[in-house]
């Protein structure tokens, strides 16, 4: 068994409202994948094996990054975010909870939405939180049990889920952890005989020095 490191995406279409015209990297999400990828290749950081979800946000990511891997990249859809947009819209029509225009909504309306799609009150969603909660969990198991260090780029919610899993987190804890969850920023988790460790939470080497403060973002 080996570590893993699970990457978030970087930045992606802030103006957006709806999935499909999320998912792709801004300009700045392009530069914050690069200089992740050179912070890899100056601290010799090598990966056996790299991992990204279905999404155009992660697979670009990983493409800027560039990491140096002996293997072809693995694009797994279990690895991919909640459908965010989709499953708030359902909430909004049949809750009457609007959809957040900013960040500060945000904070008030995740935990909202993730009680709600818990508790199965919201109907015809892409899939159910027990659904996302048993995918992350399995892809998370099947990588850590591969050969050598893997490098996984996906999205804030899965690794929002992954540090519920990990770290047994109600869902108002959940909230909290995807709301703080930085564009490009790393993660750790280490298997040992007893489980999933986590070792490093949103951690941004790469973008920690005074000249490259505008780079960090989280939506």
């Amino acid at each position: 068994m080996s570590h893993i490191t699970l990457v978030r995406h970087g930045q992606a279409n802030t103006e957006a409202r709806d999935e499909i015209s999320y998912d792709k990297l801004s300009d700045l999400g392009w530069q914050q994948a690069r200089w992740l990828g050179d912070h890899f290749r100056q601290t010799g950081e090598v990966f056996a094996r790299v991992y990204t979800g279905t999404l155009t946000r992660h697979i670009e990511t990983a493409q800027g990054i560039d990491a140096d891997c002996p293997v072809e990249m693995v694009h797994d859809a279990r690895l991919n975010e909640m459908s965010y947009f989709d499953v708030a819209q359902r909430l909004e029509e049949q809750h009457g909870l609007a959809i957040p225009g900013e960040r500060e909504g945000f904070i008030e309306h995740l935990p909202k939405l993730f009680t709600y799609w818990q508790q199965d009150k919201i109907e015809d969603v892409p899939e159910r939180f027990s659904e996302f909660e048993a995918r992350v969990r399995d892809a998370l198991h099947e990588i850590a049990e591969g050969d050598g260090r893997a490098l996984v780029v996906t999205s804030g919610g899965l690794i929002g889920m992954a540090m519920r899993l990990i770290l047994r987190l109600d869902i108002e804890a959940l909230s909290h952890m995807c709301l703080s969850i930085e564009n490009s920023s790393l993660h750790r988790v280490q298997p040992m005989s007893t489980g999933l460790v986590m070792t490093q939470f949103n951690a941004i080497p790469h973008l920690d020095t005074p000249e490259r403060a505008f780079a960090r973002t989280h939506l």
